[in-house]
């Protein structure tokens, strides 16, 4: 990687003049814009202050690694890290020679952020328990950090239309959200042999769409060709004229399934052809000794690794308090083995833990997050941070949380409820039991943040399904919505998905009291 980086720090020069130019007035927010994405630097709503995205690898830090996090910001005087719905981590606040600076010091410790935003290859996205989890097919972390060196290596060669998003999931609960992905793959096994399927030109944000499956299994060593097929699919077929329609997601619409996928074909036996791309992959084998735990909690996960235990943590709407992360390293400093993986729901698993560890590092995060899902809802970070965003998510989010706390509401009800700032779904509202998307609407004689309502969106292999949506609520009284939405369900006795189900009526009318 020697190379990758001196090009990237060259290329870090720069881009300190573009900043310095869109400071100074020189340009635009959309012409810095078309600049910083690449560089994962996106400018605060009035230009004043940036933000940063590290690229983390699948989510997979070391403990070394989130140790330099920390560090950095400690260093540019940060309250908090946010983590985000693409396993990456966000820093807050910083001026422009400090998000550059900081650029290159990461690049120090084998962090980047080149290609975590604009139009490039994202983060390759991955089930955050692969490896570890009970019930999959295989481990597909060496894939998926095969795909993501793949693209590094050569990340700031792209020219796509726009992003382009991949993920693994390494079972049917599909945590990587491979069903709604421009490219996913599913861990799978038959008749003792792994396989993986794989889902083409799905995608949420505006006009979701779900993946379409590629008609066969396919051999797990052959995934760097599938990577290099949709790449060069996308080039040839990417509207590079209209953003609004440059998606993967819109040339599955305009071509149809059936051609899009023969199209996907021609490019796979050209990109084979070729030749050069399989993969040898020696699967990981986890050493460590274990011991049970004799705790429970919702937060404690038991591994496969027999006395092994992975502990959950989700600080609210993914801001992790910079004070209590150090906390967590100091404990983590003497722990053998630990593994670190960030998940699309805005936490974190600490993986590899004995029954000791696990309760250890439960009782001190204990008052750092939630336990129940509901506790675990997610916001991206909306205004008046994010330029683009429209509606304040992590506010309202928060609001929500005290709402409930001071009504002593039963938080186990509800599923885990996302908001997005604005229709891009960085919230990932759209496949989620209870999503809030914001807008702004006229209510009366003024313009007001509300939020439009979804409901009934799911994950899951052969399950996965975009939310109904219900109309508009106004952010003030979305946690008062959600309160009596909660007293009717635990009224019920039902689960949340069987209650929607059996109770549409009910919904209903419950909902229509809040729509404006």
């Amino acid at each position: 990687m020697s190379q990758l980086k001196e090009v990237l720090r060259n290329e870090m020069k720069d881009f300190r003049e573009k900043g310095h130019q869109f400071v100074n007035g020189e340009l635009n927010m959309m012409q810095f814009k078309h600049v910083s994405g690449g560089f994962g630097v996106y400018a605060h709503k009035g230009g004043k202050e940036f933000m940063i995205r590290l690229r983390i690898p699948s989510g997979m830090l070391t403990f070394d690694q989130l140790n330099t996090v920390y560090n950095l910001a400690t260093k540019y005087h940060m309250e908090r890290i946010h983590l985000t719905t693409r396993q990456a981590i966000q820093l807050h606040g910083l001026s422009i020679d400090e998000v550059c600076d900081l650029m290159e010091e990461a690049l120090d410790h084998d962090i980047y952020t080149r290609g975590a935003g604009g139009n490039f290859p994202r983060n390759v996205a991955i089930s955050p328990l692969s490896g570890v989890n009970p019930l999959e097919a295989f481990d597909v972390t060496p894939y998926a950090w095969a795909a993501g060196d793949y693209f590094l290596k050569q990340i700031y060669t792209y020219h796509l239309p726009r992003k382009l998003k991949v993920s693994f999931s390494s079972s049917n609960a599909d945590e990587g959200h491979c069903t709604v992905q421009d490219l996913g793959f599913l861990a799978v096994t038959q008749e003792g042999q792994h396989y993986f399927e794989v889902y083409l030109g799905g995608g949420l944000g505006q006009n979701p769409r779900l993946a379409v499956k590629y008609p066969t299994l396919i051999n797990p060593n052959d995934v760097l060709y599938h990577l290099e097929a949709m790449v060069n699919l996308f080039k040839a077929e990417g509207d590079y004229e209209n953003r609004n329609k440059a998606r993967v997601r819109y040339i599955v619409e305009r071509m149809g399934e059936e051609a899009f996928i023969e199209a996907y074909q021609k490019h796979l036996d050209e990109a084979k052809n070729k030749g050069g791309l399989e993969l040898n992959i020696t699967p990981q084998e986890i050493h460590k000794i274990g011991c049970e735990c004799d705790v429970e909690s919702k937060r404690l996960f038991a591994q496969k690794q027999e006395g092994l235990y992975s502990v959950y943590l989700h600080p609210i709407g993914g801001q992790l308090e910079v004070a209590d992360l150090k906390k967590i390293l100091d404990y983590l400093a003497n722990i053998e083995g630990v593994d670190i993986r960030l998940a699309m729901t805005e936490g974190v698993y600490f993986r590899n833990l004995t029954g000791k560890e696990a309760k250890g590092l439960l009782e001190l995060t204990e008052s750092m997050g939630g336990d129940t899902p509901f506790e675990h809802s997610v916001a991206c970070i909306g205004i008046p941070t994010c330029q683009i965003g429209l509606c304040n998510s992590q506010g309202v989010l928060k609001q929500t949380m005290e709402y409930f706390k001071e009504k002593q509401c039963k938080t186990e009800v509800l599923p885990a409820v996302h908001f997005s700032g604005c229709g891009n779904s960085c919230g990932v509202h759209q496949i989620s039991g209870i999503g809030f998307t914001g807008k702004k609407k006229k209510v009366g004689a003024t313009v007001e943040e509300c939020f439009t309502l979804w409901i009934g969106g799911k994950y899951e292999v052969g399950k996965t399904r975009l939310g109904e949506v219900f109309g508009e609520i106004q952010k003030t009284r979305i946690p008062e919505f959600l309160y009596e939405l909660a007293l009717s369900v635990e009224e019920s006795g039902l689960d949340f998905e069987s209650y929607i189900k059996q109770n549409e009526e009910q919904l209903k009318e419950i909902t229509q009291k809040y729509l404006v």
